[in-house]
């Protein structure tokens, strides 16, 4: 039989165990984040020094073929339209699938219900 001594028993032993669930759900919740910062970190510092590397020319990125390429526009995209010619021909229209109707379907217009 319940009493009103094993009701709240029960409440507090609840209570206990959620909060020490909580708690160490979130450390285990905040030392993945910092791995995950950390490895995000490493990877953009790796990033910029490969950067900055291929950008100055250094020995270990002409060995490793990451020299500095004028074709590559993506920093400078006013450079990218100089580069590129104009068009000259007309885009043909795609051809239609036999699925496709010949003409659009157009709805009658007036009274729907005579």
């Amino acid at each position: 039989m319940n009493t009103i001594r094993t009701t709240w028993l029960g409440w507090g032993v609840l209570c206990i165990a959620g909060g020490g669930s909580y708690y160490f759900a979130k450390r285990s919740i905040n030392a993945d984040r910092a791995s995950r910062h950390e490895a995000d970190v490493r990877r953009k510092r790796l990033t910029e020094q490969l950067e900055f590397d291929a950008m100055h020319g250094s020995a270990k990125a002409t060995k490793k073929g990451l020299t500095n390429r004028t074709s590559d526009h993506a920093a400078n995209p006013s450079g990218e339209g100089i580069a590129d010619p104009a068009p000259t021909e007309h885009r043909v229209a795609p051809e239609k699938s036999k699925y496709e109707p010949k003409e659009l379907y157009r709805a009658k217009k007036g009274d729907r219900f005579s």
